[in-house]
């Protein structure tokens, strides 16, 4: 037996076992979400073997070269508090820089006790991503909803493009239409002015991405997003640096339960940030 780490590029069954792990820390991850990361890119995500057995693993994902995520770090339970989390988490650093244009510009949702660890390697922090949980209520339809997928593909993605880092078309094209999910956006004059997506996951559903252009938009996507989840569980991950995001979560009764600090390293992106109600997700930004 030896205590030597293996780090290499993640199997796609890897990363299902990777799922599992984040459901039993609670993470609830989405029952489509492996495949759709998976999709999005196959060489961004890293496996951590010891002995020849997975103990860990995390995303270096890259979109367009322009910008990166990591995220999805976990380390077995057993295999804890002997520095092989810290030795995954910077070759995942080195990997991912390696895999963007300079100035390497990446992000991170990382733990509130872990800051300062991500601190000393490089990333500033921005902002708290707090994650907040309700029950999905009926409400009067808004007339000015449609489903996404009627909206033009590429109008989504100049839509969203002004909303994330990176394009990201690849992503964009499975996430709206994943099954037990749905996707909605409202239109005015042929242009987007904000989408909403709803997705199903191991427990209740996960709101992520919600994009607006001001409080109302925000405020009937959000409610025609939770009539698909009627009676059950929703969660919405709000950037605190939007105080008309934190206010929706407050009108719906919704409840803190889960928070991480948004850190970036390298430039930080230039993101209209009255207009994020919603992180797409802690695993891929």
């Amino acid at each position: 037996m030896t205590t030597a780490l293996t780090i290499r590029p993640m199997t796609r069954p890897e990363l299902d076992t990777l799922g599992d792990w984040a459901a039993d820390e609670a993470w609830n991850p989405g029952l489509s979400d492996a495949q759709i990361f998976w999709d999005t890119d196959p060489d961004g995500f890293i496996a951590a073997e010891r002995n020849g057995a997975l103990i860990g693993g995390g995303s270096i994902v890259a979109y367009a070269g322009r910008f990166g995520f990591m995220g999805f770090f976990i380390v077995h339970p057993e295999h804890r508090g002997q520095g092989l989390g810290r030795q995954l988490w910077h070759a995942r650093r080195a990997r991912l820089i390696a895999r963007l244009q300079a100035p390497a510009v990446i992000g991170m949702d990382g733990v509130f006790a872990m800051q300062g660890f991500y601190a000393r390697g490089g990333f500033v922090f921005s902002h708290r991503d707090l994650r907040f949980e309700g029950v999905g209520m009926a409400s009067t339809p808004d007339a000015r909803l449609v489903d996404l997928t009627e909206v033009p593909f590429a109008e989504l993605v100049r839509y969203d493009a002004a909303h994330f880092p990176a394009p990201r078309e690849t992503f964009l094209r499975a996430w709206i239409a994943q099954p037990g999910s749905c996707a909605l956006g409202v239109v005015q004059e042929s242009r987007l002015q904000g989408y909403g997506v709803i997705r199903s996951c191991r427990q209740g559903f996960k709101i992520g991405p919600l994009f607006a252009a001001d409080a109302e938009i925000a405020e009937a996507l959000f409610s025609g997003l939770s009539r698909h989840a009627r009676g059950v569980p929703i969660l919405l991950d709000v950037p605190e640096n939007n105080p008309e995001a934190l206010a929706l979560a407050a009108r719906h009764g919704l409840r803190e339960v889960f928070g991480c600090a948004r850190m970036y390293y390298g430039p930080p992106p230039h993101l209209p940030d009255h207009e994020l109600f919603g992180v797409t997700t802690f695993e891929l930004g």
